[in-house]
């Protein structure tokens, strides 16, 4: 069997495979902008046992190996009675690690919003909730979009060590394939091809949203204006005059 017809059996394996990696990057993704949030508010507030609580959090998972995480919630965890699907394991070891490394760009970018800002928000009465909500908050997602972006790509990556924890996932459906074939550099080639293209596929989305933030804030061009087929009837219209 050639690699070709070993590629084309294997082929819906694979998508089922493709399709576990994409569910844990979702749900990863989503758990982790949860806890970066609710961590990085946390590190910053003034009560010394909510920061230092949070803190811990993040240095701890920081600070310790995603694959030891999820084996820690896989096979130890039963032991205390708690049992988890290992879907469920896979999205809580890669939301939490990654969480932890998304509360440290929450909170910077949050630090990062210039202080008459946070000046302008106290002269206009808001209350703490307030300034955060609707001030420094819109204004520091701008900033931290570009960390987290490398994050989702990283946290994709990421993904594979749930073969340890006996999920089929993309990289198990490329290891069986490897198998079939006995080679290695066409079997890994084609998972290098797929998690890239998964992976600029979550880029360009990550711009989208980065485009959006921007125009709410007045500095940039709105999603009708990025997607417009045509060029605009007015700028036309300028640029043929400016040639007259």
């Amino acid at each position: 069997m050639s690699n070709f017809d070993a590629l084309r059996a294997a082929l819906p394996r694979i998508i089922d495979g493709i399709v576990v990696t994409v569910q844990l990057t979702i749900g990863g993704a989503l758990l982790a902008l949860v806890v970066a949030i609710a961590f990085g508010l946390a590190a910053r507030v003034h009560n010394p046992l909510v920061r230092g609580g949070a803190r811990a959090f993040i240095e701890l998972f920081r600070g310790t190996s995603l694959l030891v995480q999820a084996f820690w919630l896989f096979f130890v965890l039963p032991a205390f009675g708690v049992r988890l699907e290992p879907i469920v394991v896979g999205i809580l070891a890669l939301g939490l690690n990654y969480g932890a490394y998304g509360a440290e760009v929450v909170r910077g970018s949050i630090n990062a919003v210039p202080k008459v800002q946070w000046e302008a928000a106290i002269a206009m009465n808001f209350s703490p909730a307030q300034r955060m909500r609707r001030v420094i908050f819109p204004q520091a997602w701008v900033l931290m979009i570009p960390a987290l972006t490398n994050l989702l790509i990283h946290l994709l990556k990421g993904t594979a060590i749930v073969t340890a924890i006996t999920l089929q996932d993309l990289t198990f459906q490329i290891n069986r394939l490897r198998e079939t074939t006995g080679d290695t550099f066409f079997a890994f080639g084609i998972a290098l091809v797929i998690y890239f293209v998964l992976a600029y596929i979550l880029t360009l989305v990550m711009q989208l949203v980065e485009a959006r933030a921007k125009h709410r804030l007045g500095r940039g061009p709105s999603m009708r204006e990025i997607f417009r087929l045509k060029p605009d009837v007015d700028s036309a219209v300028v640029a043929g005059t400016g040639r007259g």
